[in-house]
């Protein structure tokens, strides 16, 4: 994934003085989440310390795991995944507790750039890989996610389901309505699956063409398999369930090696189940 082109910030100062950050949802370093198996420990990065816990976790999965080719601003610690959004962004945690109820390591993280964040950021992670012209209309109320990731050992859905209760009750809590991001799709055959899976979806989960993206270094999916039976990766297919929609052609990003698909949903679309299960009602 790329960087954009800003001056970059101290590491040190992950939170600027005349950025402060948006009122966080109440008792959120202390919530746990109970699963079939596992309890987890939800909450938002406070300290630079946290952080880095997180950025360790994504450099695990983007670099050693799938094999990323990171660009890191100068200073960057090494062994940490950081880019010039990181110090805009809010951090969203998950660990596991421990028999004690103590938590333990981050095991899962999104980050999470609002729309005054990304005002001062300059723009949107997203629009480094798309022209997002058609999502104007929806920006006064709309988030970024990025960087997701979830520890191998952790990935049934427990900890996403985690964070998105988390992220929900953020968005309800600050008055925001719409979240998009980009779902990076592994091309290490070549881009087959994720031309596939694209076509699959433009089928059948496209958005309507009023928000519709064009991306800026599109897949050749005219080069690539489109035949192929595939089921979308689980943090995909979780999206899907949960209402969200295909805004366009994915995005082929060099670095990460993956095809990234842009997606957006909405508080609106949650289905019932969903509605109930995170938001209580």
């Amino acid at each position: 994934m790329r960087d954009l082109p800003l001056p970059t910030l101290p590491f040190s100062d992950l939170r600027s003085p005349e950025a402060p950050r948006r009122s966080l949802p109440a008792g959120s370093q202390t919530d746990a989440v109970d699963t079939a198996r596992t309890r987890f420990h939800v909450g938002w990065a406070r300290t630079e310390d946290e952080v880095r816990q997180a950025q360790r976790l994504r450099y695990q999965i983007f670099v050693d795991e799938m094999g990323a080719r990171l660009s890191p601003p100068v200073g960057a610690p090494a062994g940490h995944d950081i880019d010039v959004f990181d110090p805009f962004c809010e951090h969203l945690l998950v660990r596991t507790l421990d028999e004690r109820g103590q938590p333990g390591q981050v095991i899962g993280t999104y980050r999470v750039l609002t729309p005054e964040a990304a005002r001062r950021a300059g723009g949107l992670y997203s629009e480094t890989e798309f022209d997002l012209t058609r999502l104007r209309s929806l920006r006064p109320r709309m988030l970024e996610l990025g960087r997701s990731c979830v520890h191998p050992d952790h990935r049934s859905g427990g900890a996403i389901m985690a964070l998105w209760g988390a992220l929900t009750e953020f968005m309800v809590r600050n008055d925001l309505d719409t979240m998009i991001g980009c779902a990076s799709i592994s091309m290490r055959d070549g881009g087959h699956y994720a031309a596939s899976l694209w076509k699959q979806l433009e089928g059948s989960h496209m958005t309507d063409i009023e928000w519709q993206v064009r991306p800026r270094l599109p897949l050749p999916v005219d080069e690539l398999r489109q035949d192929l039976v595939v089921e979308p990766p689980p943090l995909i297919k979780g999206y899907l369930r949960c209402g969200a929609r295909v805004l366009g052609r994915p995005a082929w990003d060099p670095d990460f090696n993956t095809a990234d698909l842009p997606m957006l949903m909405r508080i609106a679309d949650l289905p019932a189940r969903y509605r109930r299960h995170f938001l209580g009602r």
